[in-house]
């Protein structure tokens, strides 16, 4: 009920034939009276992600990616010790303690990839802060894959363009949709917003949720962000 309501002020903030703003909740000028940049995040709630690989099917089809090729990974984990029983169930063969994790690009504020691009196609949107690429500026040079500290990025087959996890910034958001895994997800594993915006609905989550980042010590501050698993019994 809570994100269908979320899903409604989300489009009724857009405005007519733009990029959209502020999903998720209106603008933080709007709700405060100042003006501030937005800055995108998404959750991955591990305790929600049942692995169905229904994201990483949407993220495909809604971003034209060539067969083999995905933006975004399921890692399947999983705590069990061989050979010892689960403390939950009393087996040794099941699925509770399997866990997933999200891989993608962490659309960092202090982007790598950005930083080492020499012809500018590895970008900030300047509406969104969202990084993305300018194919159009792309010379192959692998420059931005080499600079990831995630191995979130890659060439596209199709284009010879270098390609990154963009929040679906050139499909879904441009036509003032949320971004496709996250439209997909039948769980609510993922939640996507903007953090600067007190009143949206991802800044309440965390807010309230602890919350990690992946290689947070490098200081490329992943704007990716993990809510662990919470282990039963504990």
């Amino acid at each position: 009920m809570s994100e269908n309501i979320e899903r409604r002020r989300f489009l009724k903030c857009l405005g007519a034939g733009s990029l959209m703003l502020a999903p998720l909740g209106c603008s933080v000028k709007e709700q405060t009276g100042q003006d501030a940049a937005p800055h995108y995040v998404m959750v991955f709630d591990q305790n929600k992600c049942v692995g169905c690989g229904g994201c990483k099917e949407a993220c495909n089809k809604a971003n034209n990616l060539p067969e083999g090729r995905s933006r975004v990974i399921l890692e399947q984990q999983s705590s069990a010790v061989a050979g010892q029983a689960c403390p939950h169930c009393g087996k040794t063969d099941c699925d509770c303690q399997r866990k997933y994790v999200r891989v993608s690009c962490q659309q960092c504020k202090n982007a790598p990839c950005v930083s080492v691009c020499p012809t500018g196609a590895a970008h900030r949107d300047p509406k969104t802060g969202i990084v993305t690429m300018d194919a159009s500026k792309c010379a192959g040079c692998k420059y931005c894959i080499a600079a990831c500290p995630y191995n979130a990025r890659y060439i596209n087959s199709e284009t010879d363009v270098a390609d990154n996890c963009d929040f679906c910034l050139q499909s879904k958001l441009a036509k003032g949709e949320l971004p496709a895994c996250v439209q997909e997800c039948r769980y609510d594993a993922l939640v996507f917003g903007d953090a600067n915006d007190p009143n949206s609905y991802v800044s309440r989550l965390l807010a309230v949720k602890d919350s990690v980042r992946v290689k947070a010590h490098l200081g490329t501050e992943p704007s990716l962000r993990y809510i662990p698993i919470v282990k039963l019994g504990v």
